[in-house]
């Protein structure tokens, strides 16, 4: 009797600290705009006081980071190598240079598919409304001729990037935010925030739990738009989406996504969206762009080579594609 008692009362004890520890744990959220897009910051604290605190830490960070990877602030360090293009090397700090050295790994992983150089199409190319007809064929070839990541020079020595030909541009518009999500998450889980979620317009990740369940993401089927076609549980993965039904310009019925093959400079054309779920939103981000590009059978062999990540494929005829390692 007096040992059942006892375990009565540790039982007791233990689930009240456990529940009192479960209510006292604050959600706050959190809505910016940064690196010219929407991030939504959800931080779990131990209280209000620490979630909001957290919260404010979080959106900082991305600011730092816009302050670093932006292209189109005058004195960040990339916008700086693209003003000394074909002149001189940059040298910046090992954050932009050890970013700049992957993404060049990426292109050649993808053989120019994913290529940072091909920003020197935003002026043939624009998203934003000023469009009022489609670029010539020789415009795009003339823009084409400044993409090309072996011209992208990258000296550790002395950590300084250099862009050989003059007009040529980099641009961290698509893994950038990406990297912040990523990167704020990492500052997040140092300073103690019990979980949360990064959203940076589609590009998503994730640590710990939102009310002792995994934080459920739903994957948007443009072709069914109250319907996901799945909804994931994730505990501690990254999950973004690249699309043409959001960003795009409408010439003679034909939609011309924002996603750029880098090869040719026309835009992506047979998928819809690709959807891709793994540990780390900066390569989720790396294959869905590139899987918009290379379509579901070329696609097969980029995902090989990233066992710990799966794709969501959506054609332009609705079908739906799962690739997998």
């Amino acid at each position: 009797m007096f040992t059942k008692s006892i375990l009565n009362k540790s039982f007791l004890i233990l689930f009240s600290l456990l529940f009192s520890t479960f209510l006292s744990q604050h959600l706050a959220v959190k809505d910016t705009v940064l690196m010219g897009c929407r991030f939504q910051i959800k931080i779990v604290g131990k209280d209000s006081i620490t979630a909001h605190t957290l919260a404010q830490e979080a959106a900082e960070e991305i600011s730092r980071i816009e302050h670093l990877l932006s292209d189109w602030l005058p004195n960040t360090p990339v916008s700086q190598i693209n003003q000394n293009a074909g002149k001189q090397p940059i040298i910046v700090p090992k954050e932009v240079f050890d970013i700049t050295q992957r993404a060049k790994n990426y292109a050649e992983i993808t053989g120019g598919i994913f290529d940072i150089t091909y920003a020197s199409m935003d002026k043939i190319w624009r998203f934003d409304g000023s469009m009022t007809s489609l670029p010539s064929s020789e415009d795009i070839q003339k823009a084409t001729r400044n993409i090309g990541y072996q011209h992208l020079i990258l000296n550790p020595k002395d950590q300084s990037v250099f862009l050989e030909k003059e007009g040529m541009k980099i641009s961290f518009g698509s893994i950038g935010k990406a990297y912040a999500a990523d990167k704020t998450k990492e500052k997040m889980i140092e300073k103690g925030a019990l979980s949360g979620l990064i959203n940076a317009s589609g590009d998503i990740t994730t640590w710990g739990n939102k009310n002792s369940s995994p934080w459920r993401i739903g994957i948007h089927n443009p072709y069914q738009k109250h319907l996901p076609i799945k909804v994931l549980k994730l505990h501690n993965e990254a999950i973004t989406t690249s699309g043409d039904y959001e960003k795009y310009v409408l010439f003679n019925n034909k939609r011309y996504s924002h996603i750029i093959n880098p090869l040719t400079g026309y835009p992506s054309t047979g998928t819809t969206s690709v959807t891709v779920v793994g540990e780390n939103a900066e390569i989720c981000n790396l294959l869905s762009t590139s899987l918009m590009i290379l379509g579901a059978e070329k696609g097969k062999k980029l995902i090989k080579q990233y066992p710990k990540y799966t794709a969501y494929l959506i054609t332009d005829q609705g079908k739906i594609r799962h690739l997998k390692p």
